[in-house]
């Protein structure tokens, strides 16, 4: 596409699209790194200060404004977490019912699929990862119950 507009205006085509005020990069890169402009420490300083005055006012503006759409948002009641003790995790699994061909695999399966720490909320994160390990345990154990049995 640039080959085009270079090929183009070398034909002279399209000339109403030409800027009206002509600019040489070069020369405005040259004349930045000649030293002949001098910006004094104090100017950018006080500059900077006047910036970060105007930032810090639309932050707290922004930040009451918040603090208002929240006062008036319904307080949700505390959010029941998944537990993490082996038992109810068992339970939750069906380990507790005997069950002669059971597809652990499966089981595994629909488990991370409802548990996994990348399909949960961030700040349950840490806890799902403590589901996971006990349920792969806990599976993991059923298994090998499950193939002691039929060897026997």
């Amino acid at each position: 596409m640039l080959d085009d507009l270079i090929v183009a205006s070398e034909k002279g085509e399209d000339e109403g699209a030409r800027p009206t005020i002509p600019f040489d990069y070069l020369s405005v890169a040259d004349e930045l790194h000649s030293g002949r402009i001098k910006v004094a420490g104090e100017s950018a300083a006080a500059e900077y200060r006047e910036q970060g005055a105007d930032l810090a006012a639309e932050f707290a503006v922004l930040l009451d404004q918040a603090k208002l759409t929240l006062a008036g948002e319904e307080h949700w009641p505390e959010e029941k977490l998944p537990p993490i003790d082996p038992e109810a995790i068992a339970g939750e699994l069906g380990l507790d019912r005997p069950a002669k061909n059971a597809d652990f695999g499966r089981i595994r399966r629909n488990f991370a699929f409802a548990n996994h720490p990348d399909r949960v909320a961030p700040h349950l994160r840490q806890r799902a990862m403590i589901r996971m390990q006990v349920a792969n345990m806990l599976i993991d154990e059923a298994k090998r119950r499950a193939l002691a049995g039929a060897r026997r």
